[in-house]
């Protein structure tokens, strides 16, 4: 059974990678998101196959750039601990650290824009487009905009 990562920021990017619990049967799975007063009641339902990393806003440029490299870290010592065959995000920034060192680890990395991206590039999947081995988009206007992505419809 392959170990896979599920990984994303919290809120919206959170809930759509989320959509994706019927998978979690099929794989040795680990969720790991930003820790908040709602995301560390998920420990109730996964239990120790949740992690959390810092919650980190870029819009508070000056914590973020102390909780970012520290975010970092914690995502490599938690691949080691975990060893995953692959990575699946729906993104947003706590999400890109992982897959580089994914991909380091020559793992696989599987990125899913979000749903809210109809014809523009997000951050993040800008920064992951070039080493993700499967880059999927919500909308197939969003073909046009990533040229190596494929669209397999909607989450939700």
């Amino acid at each position: 059974m392959k170990k896979v990562i599920f990984i994303s920021s919290t809120g919206g990017h959170l809930s759509e990678l989320m959509q994706m619990e019927g998978i979690f049967e099929h794989c040795d799975y680990h969720i790991i998101t930003e820790k908040t007063d709602t995301t560390i009641k998920l420990k109730d339902k996964y239990g120790d196959k949740i992690s959390y990393l810092i919650y980190g806003a870029r819009n508070y440029m000056l914590s973020y750039s102390i909780k970012f490299p520290m975010n970092i870290i914690k995502s490599l010592i938690l691949f080691i601990k975990i060893n995953p065959d692959v990575i699946v995000t729906t993104g947003a920034h706590t999400a890109v650290p992982m897959c580089y060192i994914a991909k380091i680890f020559k793992k696989k990395v599987i990125f899913i824009e979000s749903f809210a991206r109809v014809n523009s590039k997000s951050m993040s999947g800008k920064l992951v487009n070039k080493i993700a081995d499967l880059f999927i988009v919500q909308h197939e206007e969003m073909l046009d905009v990533y040229k190596n992505a494929i669209y397999q419809g909607e989450l939700y």
